[in-house]
């Protein structure tokens, strides 16, 4: 993974058409030096009808549009954030934006040929970021929403955000590069530290992708037009705009675009019930079959048992199709999940016109600000107790379990030796203890080094993923038997969710997760990892206990005639 992400770092040339911008990146003094293959990195300038500007064909090869490829390199110029008086509701704040974006669009007052602006208004009372979201629930405008774990509560904390609309987005079909990682970091700074690109990654960007998964590329990144961050005592409305030159897209345009999207967001804020309505499932449907299921976790036993075999884990997943009676919401799901989520992340991910990703997940990738990096192992599962005598003999068993021993050491000795490819000293505290969550608990540890440079997170990125704990050990042989037996797109289950910004970025593993079609139900994505000592009868409960977070807020309780088996 490290290799391919190094090589895959140099761009001939990118062309524009139907409104996708594609950016040519810096190139920094270590990146020259490797040897370089040609890639393709874009962002797209987003508005509701994009424009359809001259095919711009830029070249690295010493041509005359050297000049332009070189600012395109850059950070943009103008970065900016801007502060107005605080105001008593969000509809309030709503009409502080438009007038200020009025008398911006009036008086121009940014010179520069590229920039992005963040205008944000305070808000005196909490709203949930999520209910303000649910309630734009009539745009087709792409939509994001991301909800950090339980910090320690203080004034002004930021607690969730929900975004609308793409002020800039960052797509495209090839793996997620040092380039794309560049033209993120174009729009970011320090200044500015809630200027954030919220998004995710394929699990695997070179297996095909399937219809579902078509719209969200191999990455999908967004900085949105507006958005509604949730405070600890507040709230805040805020908004974006982006703009280049050099790309077509015009500070005049980008204003224009920001105007329509504002005229379609909804001022009106109700708290929506956090519960899923009555449904019934139609019918339930499982790629692998429980038939299949054994006999892959059986053929991925006898590899991890044969003597010339380095193959030492590999997680194996499971799609699970639901269809109920009536259409899923994927905000009041997501809702539901909140509330019980206890210490995890919540993220909703959906590019215009496309499903919605959804997830739960306790699992933290990393986490960076500035120099200071942590990182968690996690691995082993089991349910909590029904008393706190049993749940204590269940946490006992997970802590003795030779086999789950395996499984989590792999994990964390994995995660550990890729952290100090990058940082100066890595501590792990606590090494091992059990992390429990209100309906399964699992075994934990925590990870914390520093950076050698901030420009590592890349390699952290692209190092950490895929883990042990959603691919296997080592990681190209356990990639290679995922991708033979597994028959279903993992599309972004089990890939980096999560935002990166100036100066801090956070991701979350997208385990827990589901993918919402309008229509079409759900498909509900859970794993396990498979070592020596493995039972697939009871890998396959593991799953079962895993989907079950989201299923048991469906009824379950069909009639015995219109019960589909799963197949």
């Amino acid at each position: 993974m490290a290799t391919t992400a190094t090589t895959n770092k140099w761009l001939t040339n990118f062309i524009n058409t139907n409104g996708c911008n594609i950016l040519v990146p810096h190139v920094s003094k270590r990146q020259r030096q490797q040897h370089y293959h040609h890639q393709q990195s874009m962002y797209l300038i987003h508005r509701q009808h994009r424009p359809i500007c001259k095919g711009c064909y830029l070249s690295m090869n010493g041509c005359k549009e050297g000049e332009n490829n070189k600012r395109t390199r850059e950070p943009v110029r103008t970065i900016e954030t801007r502060t107005l008086p605080p105001v008593a509701s969000a509809a309030m704040a709503m009409y502080s934006l438009k007038m200020a974006i009025s008398e911006l669009k009036e008086s121009s007052p940014f010179c520069t040929s590229s920039g992005i602006v963040r205008v944000e208004v305070p808000i005196e009372e909490q709203v949930e970021a999520i209910d303000w979201l649910h309630s734009q629930n009539h745009l087709l405008l792409p939509r994001c929403y991301f909800s950090g774990r339980e910090q320690k509560s203080c004034p002004g904390n930021l607690v969730s955000i929900a975004g609308v609309g793409s002020a800039v987005s960052f797509s495209q079909s090839h793996p997620f590069s040092y380039w794309d990682w560049i033209s993120i970091r174009r729009f970011l700074s320090e200044r500015c530290p809630l200027i954030r690109a919220y998004g995710g990654i394929r699990f695997n960007a070179k297996a095909k992708v399937s219809s579902e998964w078509m719209a969200f590329g191999s990455f999908y990144f967004m900085i949105p037009q507006v958005e509604f961050n949730e405070l600890e005592g507040g709230s805040m409305l805020n908004i974006t705009v982006a703009w280049d030159n050099d790309l077509c897209w015009s500070w005049e345009k980008a204003i224009v675009a920001l105007q329509e999207t504002l005229c379609k967001v909804s001022t009106s804020n109700v708290k929506f019930p956090k519960q899923a309505p009555p449904t019934l499932i139609l019918s339930s449907h499982n790629i692998p079959s429980k038939e299949d299921w054994n006999l892959a976790v059986n053929r991925a036993l006898q590899m991890i048992e044969q003597h010339d075999s380095s193959l030492t884990k590999v997680v194996l997943a499971r799609s699970t199709r639901v269809v109920p009676t009536v259409n899923i919401d994927p905000l009041t799901w997501l809702a539901c999940l909140k509330v019980e989520g206890g210490n995890a992340y919540q993220f909703f991910l959906q590019p215009p016109n496309a499903p919605a990703f959804i997830g739960n997940t306790p699992e933290q990738l990393f986490h960076r600000k500035r120099l200071h990096i942590t990182s968690e192992a996690l691995a082993g599962t089991r349910a909590r107790g029904p008393s706190l005598a049993l749940d204590r003999q269940i946490e006992l068993d997970l802590l003795t379990s030779p086999k789950d021993d395996i499984e989590f050491t792999i994990v964390r000795e994995s995660i550990r030796r890729k952290l100090e490819a990058v940082c100066e000293k890595v501590i792990i505290e606590p090494k091992k203890m059990i992390r429990k969550l209100p309906r399964i608990q699992h075994l934990f540890a925590q990870l914390t080094g520093r950076l050698r440079n901030e420009e590592d997170e890349f390699e952290i990125l692209s190092s950490l993923h895929p883990s042990p704990a959603v691919c296997g050990f080592p990681t190209e042989v356990a990639q290679v038997l995922i991708a033979e037996t597994e028959v279903f797109d993992r599309g972004m289950y089990a890939g980096p969710v999560g935002w990166f910004g100036g100066g801090e970025s956070e991701f979350a593993v997208g385990i827990r997760s589901a993918l919402v079609e309008q229509e079409l139900g759900a498909l509900i994505y859970a794993g396990t990892g498979i070592v020596e000592g493995s039972n697939p009868y009871l890998e396959w409960d593991e799953l079962e206990l895993k989907t079950s977070q989201f299923t048991k807020l469906l009824k379950l309780d069909l009639p015995l005639r219109q019960k589909v088996e799963s197949k």
